[in-house]
């Protein structure tokens, strides 16, 4: 009966532990989970089972881990939020599927992403026809952003994608490439608009004509 009693008392006080911990590190939707936070998210709930199950050993044997799991993670979220290169390796980058109503096969095949899985994931938009789709972005939490043809739109003219040009201070060439701009344009652009300094940008789009602009906190 003190063995129950002991397992029920685990129980209770692990699940607080394990609410604390995932506070802490911050709310994401399931769906927004990197693979990183998964695999950490795993590790903490099972070291909380295994610690459960074994109430002769000291809670200490699971705590300890969990909770160096928990700083490695708040760390790694702290240096992500000043490094895109952290954030790209640890997230991932998103993938345009379909641009300007046109697939692209090869990033299909570097996502190992098939066209089974875009059938599926339009239809779970309630996007009947690939013909509707202007843009498809596959993002790092593999979810599926779709954005759909503007029917009143004149035939000729081509819908733009607002990717962001600069982020984190950083000119984003792979964007600007796909919105068929330069890096050259794109300086002489925030010139003319008084922004010499570019690193000083957090945040940087342009659609239709028009930027926007945001910059680093002083």
């Amino acid at each position: 009966m003190e063995e129950y009693a002991v397992i029920i008392a685990r129980t209770i006080f692990m699940y607080l532990v394990i609410l604390f911990i995932f506070r802490v590190m911050g709310k994401r939707e399931i769906g927004e989970l990197s693979v990183l936070d998964l695999v950490v998210f795993i590790m903490i709930a099972e070291m909380a089972v295994v610690a459960i199950e074994n109430p002769k050993d000291e809670l200490l044997v699971a705590l300890v881990p969990m909770f160096i799991l928990m700083g490695i993670q708040i760390i790694l979220a702290f240096v992500s939020l000043k490094s895109q290169k952290i954030r790209d390796l640890i997230d991932g980058k998103p993938s345009v599927i379909i641009n300007n109503g046109e697939i692209d096969e090869k990033a299909m095949k570097k996502q190992r992403y098939n066209f089974d899985d875009l059938l599926v994931q339009l239809r779970d938009k309630n996007v009947k026809n690939v013909s509707d789709v202007e843009f498809a972005i596959l993002e790092p939490s593999g979810k599926l952003s779709v954005f759909e043809k503007n029917k009143d739109q004149d035939n000729n003219e081509e819908g733009t994608l607002n990717l962001p040009l600069i982020m984190d201070g950083v000119i984003q060439e792979e964007h600007l490439a796909k919105a068929g701009k330069t890096n050259l344009w794109l300086r002489q652009q925030l010139r003319s608009l008084g922004y010499k300094d570019f690193k000083k940008i957090s945040y940087c789009s342009y659609n239709n004509g028009v930027f926007f602009i945001d910059l680093m906190d002083e």
